[in-house]
Formats: structure tokens, C-alpha cells, sequence
């Protein structure tokens, strides 16, 4: 019981976080793409080893009551993220300590016990060949698809640790779009321009609804494997994504979810690739974990046997995605019968920007970002 509770408050606690962080990175312009659950194990394995008020922050933040519970909880979703059948999805996580230095017992067993970690010593004063071992880690984890995660630079003899989580998901959809019936269409990035786009097409039978509190239509589209899927929020206007936006932090996407139903709907979606690396230092500290960056507040004495003040000096993401007519790849086909109804179909034209998020309905928010431009990779 304890134990399912833990993984609740996880759940809970990731989908809020999604919504939180999706707000702060959509303040630039353009596209936007992130790993919500990569973030999220990343900090709650730096809760397991905060003290004081660094891990009262944590709690506050992420509302975990406690890093044994988030320890707990992530457990139950790391196993189940790596054995999800019929879809390639793999999660990893590894900590490179450096050279010299050793893990308190307590941080150590929870890090590979319950986050299912690595350990590795490195020498990061030797930056270039630090950086090359961790890059060629997370390389082989996403299956080649982010490469160069850190830079050299980035690297000192004054760190300590390095917090590293990988994640990959390649994916089929229930039902492929077919190739012959992609063309090329205008996409409007506001009211007035647009850029040509390879556009998508299907007419069958999806989980759809309509919010008129979001202004906005919600489609469903489901992977072979259907307790995935991919969740896109187009708003009503071409215009009308900062307003969406808006509202999305008082929304619940899991009720938004379990309120759609199925019916004939005709959908056009674009082609798009996107690859983006996010410094989330500043958008961290936006939603309050400005401690965990300052040499003098943090307390991570419980992490290391040195009695040395740790703080987080760095905390890079870098997460592509590609969606195509036969489904999503992402670091995060059989044809279906359509049930007709004795009504005119319902119409999914995404031809301007919105909001997707790629969920396992019974673990977490995998991937979430905006689609501003298609034609834009970054």
C-alpha cells in the first residue's frame, strides 16, 4: 500500500510539473520540446540527497512529502516506462562522481535500488574526455539520437557529481496515416503567415472532444500499444496558442482525457522534426528551485562522504522528437475499422500552432512542447 501510494503521488506530482515547466519554456518564441519525466527523475533523485531546506523545497515543489516516497514511487514507473510492450521506450539513469569521492551508503543504495542508476568515477578535470564518456552514454542510450548532451566547457575539477537521465521512444501509431494522402498545404503561424508543410491526412474513428473553457479542440491519436498515445490541444483561432496557454495551468489532463470519446473525426496534422537543448537553470529557479543553484543555500549533505557544500551548477536537457505517418520517434500499423455514425464527422485541422503531449495514461507525461512552425528543427 505504501508503496502504490508513493507511485500516486509521483503520477500526481508529474503531471502538475508538466503543466508548470511547460509554461515557463513556452515564454520564448517558437517551437518547444521537453522530456517532463527526464527533468522530474533527475530532481527527485537530487531530493533524495537534500537536507534542510533545499529538501523542504523539493517537497514543496514537486509535492513528494517526502524523497523516500519519490525514490518509492519512481520505481514502480522506471519498471514499468522499460517494459511497456509493442513500443521502444527506454529510460536510463546514471550518476558520474568524481574521482576521489564516494557516495554516502543511504544515497548510493536509493540511487540503484530504487532510480535503477549506474555509478561511474570520472575525472572531470579532465573536461574533454569527461564529456566524451558521458556523451557517448547517452548517445548509446537514445539510440543515437541526442548526441553531444554536454559540452566540455560545462566540466571542471570543481564538480562533484553529474546527474545524467536518458530517454527514447519510437513508436507506431494504432493506424498509420497513409503516404499517398500527405500533401502539401499551408501551415499559418498567425493570422496572416503561413509556411508550406507536408500535411497528414486520415478520416476514421478517434478519441476526440471539444473544451469550450480552453477554446479548443483535443484529439487522441494511440499507438499500437494504446496506453500511449499522443494528446494534441488545438485551439479554436489560428491566433489563439498564447491564450491556450494561458489557461493551461488551471486545466487536469487527466480528466481532459478520460472526458473524450470516440467518433469520426477528419484529421490533418503536419510532418514535424524538432530538436532542441534547454538550459533549465533559469526555468528551474522561475518555478522555485533557485536554492539548489546557490553555493551558499544548497544542503546536498547527503549525497557525498566530504563534508563539501554541493550545488547544482548546470541542468541541461536536450530532446527530439519526430512525428510521421507511421507514429512518433522520439528521445522520450494496422488499418482500423471506422464506425460510422448518423452524423456529419467532426473536423481536426491542425494547421496552426498547438500543444501535444506524448502520455502513458497509466505512468506519466513522456513528452510534452508546442509545435509553432513545423518547417523550424528547433
Amino acid at each position: 500500500m505504501a508503496k502504490q501510494t508513493a507511485k500516486l503521488q509521483v503520477l500526481e506530482s508529474n503531471r502538475q510539473f508538466t503543466t508548470t515547466l511547460y509554461n515557463v519554456l513556452a515564454e520564448k518564441p517558437g517551437n518547444v520540446v521537453f522530456s517532463p519525466i527526464s527533468v522530474h527523475a533527475v530532481l527527485s533523485m537530487s531530493y533524495k540527497g537534500a537536507k534542510g531546506t533545499t529538501a523542504e523545497k523539493f517537497a514543496s515543489i514537486l509535492q513528494v512529502p517526502t524523497a523516500a516516497a519519490a525514490a518509492e514511487g519512481y520505481n514502480i514507473v522506471m519498471n514499468r516506462l522499460n517494459s511497456i510492450p509493442y513500443v521502444t521506450l527506454l529510460t536510463a539513469n546514471k550518476i558520474y562522481l568524481m574521482e576521489g569521492y564516494e557516495l554516502l551508503p543511504e544515497f548510493s543504495n536509493a540511487i540503484t535500488k530504487n532510480f535503477l542508476s549506474e555509478v561511474e568515477l570520472l575525472n572531470f578535470a579532465a573536461n574533454e574526455e569527461a564529456a566524451a564518456t558521458i556523451n557517448a552514454w547517452v548517445e548509446e542510450k537514445t539510440k543515437e539520437k541526442i548526441k553531444n548532451l554536454i559540452n566540455k566547457d560545462a566540466l571542471n575539477a570543481l564538480n562533484r557529481l553529474v546527474l545524467v537521465n536518458a530517454i527514447y521512444f519510437k513508436g507506431n501509431w494504432k493506424d498509420t496515416f497513409y503516404q499517398e494522402n500527405t500533401t502539401t498545404e499551408p501551415f499559418y503561424l498567425n493570422d496572416v503567415d503561413s509556411v508550406e508543410v507536408q500535411m497528414m491526412h486520415a478520416a476514421r474513428n478517434f478519441y476526440y472532444n471539444e473544451d469550450t473553457t480552453l477554446y479548443a479542440k483535443i484529439l487522441k491519436l494511440p499507438y499500437i500499444n494504446e496506453d500511449l498515445s499522443m494528446i494534441i490541444i488545438l485551439p479554436y483561432d489560428r491566433n489563439g496558442i498564447a491564450e491556450l496557454e494561458k489557461k493551461l495551468g488551471t486545466i487536469n489532463l487527466t480528466e481532459i482525457i478520460q472526458n473524450m470519446w470516440p467518433r469520426l473525426v477528419i484529421v490533418s496534422l503536419p510532418k514535424f522534426k524538432i530538436e532542441q537543448t534547454i538550459d533549465l537553470k533559469s526555468s528551474l529557479t522561475k518555478i522555485g528551485f533557485g536554492e539548489i543553484f546557490e553555493k551558499s543555500l544548497a544542503n546536498f549533505s547527503g549525497m557525498i562522504t566530504a563534508s563539501e557544500q554541493l550545488f547544482v551548477s548546470k541542468f541541461i536537457q536536450k530532446a527530439c522528437i519526430e512525428v510521421n505517418e507511421q507514429g512518433t520517434e522520439a528521445a522520450a500499423a494496422t488499418t482500423g475499422s471506422v464506425e460510422m455514425f448518423c452524423r456529419m464527422p467532426d473536423e481536426f485541422i491542425a494547421d496552426h500552432p498547438f500543444i501535444y503531449f506524448l502520455c502513458d495514461e497509466k505512468s506519466s507525461y513522456i513528452f510534452a512542447g508546442r509545435l509553432f512552425n513545423p518547417n523550424s528543427k528547433s
